[in-house]
């Protein structure tokens, strides 16, 4: 059982706390929503500078609540200008990550540009729209909902370290209000440190606060929790937060080969994951987004490429192979595939099976390798996952392959 991290000051991003505070001190729990939009728009803002706000309410957050419990100690931004990751110190002295990742999809004017997804406000229509309005500029965030994980994947640095502790959903956002500094987020993804589902209540806080139309407005859409496959969870995730996009990280097609590389797997068998997922689209009418690891003479062998794909044949999924990259642990022992190991197993995929398929985009490698070295570097507890997510409003590409 993990040691629960108690807080003080808390963050005032923590909704269910700072509900029963205000229930607590009588202060009508009506100002709670004119604090957030404040707070909001004016992240530095001194509590008494709040308009409005009761002097009850005021002495109150001076004393028991904090806007942001954490901070930024190390910002490194890649050469390219378009990544930037943020060693994130918090309150108890243990470190997480969040990365920024920036996108430029505009594209010429009378210039076709086939990877818009379905849909986008900035696609081309399918009656002929302008090509000139397609793209826009963008940013994803990547966030941490936990401290370490007990999932143990083997091929990344954070499954070697175990579960230190959750992230607070205050903590979750303030990660969000960190990030805003640096730019305008359009995305945000729950794949760095831990397994979200295994935070659930918080992540879910959390997401309720960024998707609220009063506060950070992000879409539904917008935001995809990751998962290695909670199954309780995920059938959940269809209630608590419907219209959020699910990631699932499968990195195997069998249940003998994801149980090697991902331990927890033996908890949750693979014929079960698949029909969870099924019944998770069945409800929520969404394309689900399937993750999968490459690791050289491990997973991306033709074989595996035929049974993956027969595995994901007619299911309304996204495939996304993602090129292990380096981690800088004695305990870890993989190598990447080649370009033509990688272009092989998608052509098997796509072409014979069908599904959708992309080769994800590393972004960042100059600023660190994989995910969660900027915390090794530094001396903290934990690393994120271990490949740079990419842009999730590109896995829904029309086009098959993403160029490597």
């Amino acid at each position: 059982m993990v040691k629960k991290r108690v807080l003080s000051p808390q963050s005032v991003w923590d909704k269910k706390q700072l509900t029963a505070a205000f229930e607590e001190a009588g202060i009508k729990v009506s100002h709670i929503p004119k604090l957030y939009k404040h707070l909001v728009r004016h992240p530095d803002v001194q509590w008494q500078d709040i308009p409005d706000l009761p002097k009850a309410a005021v002495q109150l957050l001076e004393q028991r609540f904090s806007r942001c419990t954490c901070s930024v100690e190390a910002c490194q931004t890649s050469g390219d200008g378009e990544t930037t990751k943020m060693l994130v110190r918090l309150q108890d002295g243990l470190q997480v990550e969040a990365v920024i990742m920036q996108y430029d999809t505009t594209c010429a004017t009378g210039v076709v540009d086939d990877r818009q997804p379905p849909g986008e406000e900035e696609c081309a229509s399918e009656s002929g729209a302008s090509a000139s309005t397609r793209g826009r500029k963008r940013a994803t965030l990547c966030v941490s909902s936990q401290v370490g994980c007990q999932m143990g994947c083997t091929f990344c640095a954070t499954g070697t370290m175990g579960l230190t502790g959750h992230l607070t959903a205050g903590e979750i956002l303030e990660q969000l209000v960190h990030a805003r500094r640096v730019t305008a987020i359009r995305n945000v993804v729950f794949m760095g440190m831990g397994e979200p589902l295994n935070n659930y209540d918080n992540v879910c806080a959390a997401v309720g606060l960024m998707t609220d139309s009063r506060y950070f407005s992000l879409r539904r859409s917008a935001v995809t929790v990751s998962t290695v496959g909670v199954i309780p969870r995920i059938l959940q995730l269809v209630e608590d937060l419907p219209g959020v996009s699910l990631a699932l990280s499968l990195h195997a097609p069998n249940q003998a080969l994801r149980q090697s590389i991902v331990p927890s797997a033996s908890a949750y068998k693979i014929e079960k994951l698949m029909a969870a997922v099924a019944t998770y689209q069945e409800r929520s009418k969404q394309k689900v987004f399937i993750e999968y690891v490459m690791l050289a003479h491990v997973n991306d062998n033709p074989e595996q490429a035929h049974e993956l794909g027969a595995l994901l044949q007619g299911r309304d999924v996204v495939l996304n192979l993602i090129p292990w990259n380096p981690i800088y642990s004695p305990d870890i022992d993989f190598k990447a595939p080649g370009p033509e190991r990688l272009i092989k197993f998608h052509g098997i995929v796509r072409s014979e099976y069908g599904v959708a398929c992309t080769i994800r985009q590393e972004k960042g490698q100059d600023i660190g390798g994989a995910c969660g070295q900027l915390v090794v570097e530094h001396g903290g507890q934990g690393c994120s996952s271990n490949a740079a997510v990419k842009d999730i409003e590109e896995l829904g590409r029309r086009t098959a392959l993403v160029a490597v």
